[in-house]
């Protein structure tokens, strides 16, 4: 030990390099991978200074791209959507995941507990094509909930849960809460099992009822964690596609259609606009940038430390 020490002092990188070399080549294959499929793509970003054909050579228009795409109502409408379902399915899912947690740690029976949550879990390890076929048939005009409902004679014409634009986003909220908010109650239930039950029986010996010491004690222990969760998640808004992807279609286009489902009707319906969609990438990546550096910095004030 004493001898590599030395060797390392005296040759800091060669000698690093021989004592580590199969940690060195374990890390290769890894290092491979991230710079083929995330820093080798970044050389794309040329062509969204360009008009680009497949097959054709490309032609420099400068800043012609971006001055197009922002003065595109539909772009603009996909930005604004993009922001407002992640932000809403944000809290909701937040809001959701912590009153499930809350009321899963006053369970008692273990057994009970336990297949509650297992029951609630499993939808997340569905993939979502798999789940929104499933919401399709149930909530189509002639499925179980339409049939149901005019069974009972609540109504009288099926209710168009997935082409009304009216009743599209709350579907979806609906349908993403079904299938992720087991998995978020995981962190929430590790911070509740590390309160010391010593505050909660002094606070029953000082009379607290049960909504008190959940008032008081709980909801305050939770505090940081649903703050953390909300920026960690909150830097990557950006970044909604295939849930929304796979459950909207044309009659709910206004309502439904965010940055990246833009792209890709851009890139593979019609006639591609290749530089066009390759700006739109650019815009997202610094909006993403933007929202990093703006959690991290919360998280320097909330946590006193950052993400990044």
């Amino acid at each position: 030990m004493a001898n590599e020490d030395l060797i390392t002092n005296r040759h800091s990188f060669t000698a690093r390099l021989y004592i580590y070399r199969w940690f060195y080549l374990m890390f290769a294959p890894v290092f491979v991978f991230i710079f083929l499929f995330h820093y080798v793509p970044m050389a794309g970003i040329r062509f969204s200074f360009t008009v680009y054909n497949v097959g054709e050579p490309s032609t420099y228009v400068g800043i012609y791209q971006f001055v197009k795409l922002f003065k595109e109502k539909d772009f603009w409408r996909a930005f604004i959507n993009t922001f407002e379902i992640s932000i809403v399915n944000l809290l909701l899912s937040t809001f959701v995941a912590v009153v499930i947690s809350l009321m899963l740690n006053e369970i008692v029976t273990l057994i009970f507990k336990k297949s509650v949550q297992t029951i609630i879990y499993l939808p997340h390890f569905m993939s979502w094509v798999v789940a929104a076929s499933i919401f399709k048939l149930i909530l189509a005009d002639s499925g179980f909930i339409n049939t149901f409902l005019q069974t009972l004679s609540i109504t009288t014409e099926p209710i168009h849960f997935l082409s009304d634009k009216n009743m599209w986003r709350g579907t979806y909220y609906f349908v993403n809460l079904w299938k992720n908010v087991g998995w978020g109650t995981i962190l929430y239930l590790a911070t509740l099992s590390g309160i010391s039950p010593d505050l909660y029986e002094a606070a029953q010996i000082d009379g607290a009822n049960r909504w008190q010491r959940c008032w008081y004690i709980t909801l305050p222990s939770l505090a940081n964690t649903i703050i953390t969760v909300l920026i960690l998640n909150l830097a990557k808004i950006m970044n909604l596609f295939e849930s929304v992807f796979v459950m909207q279609n044309d009659s709910v286009k206004s309502v439904a259609e965010v940055v990246q489902t833009y792209v890709y009707n851009k890139t593979f319906i019609g006639v591609p606009e290749y530089g066009l969609t390759t700006a739109v990438g650019l815009v997202r990546s610094c909006a993403s940038v933007v929202l990093v550096l703006v959690c991290n910095y919360a998280s320097k004030r909330v946590r006193g430390r950052g993400i990044v």
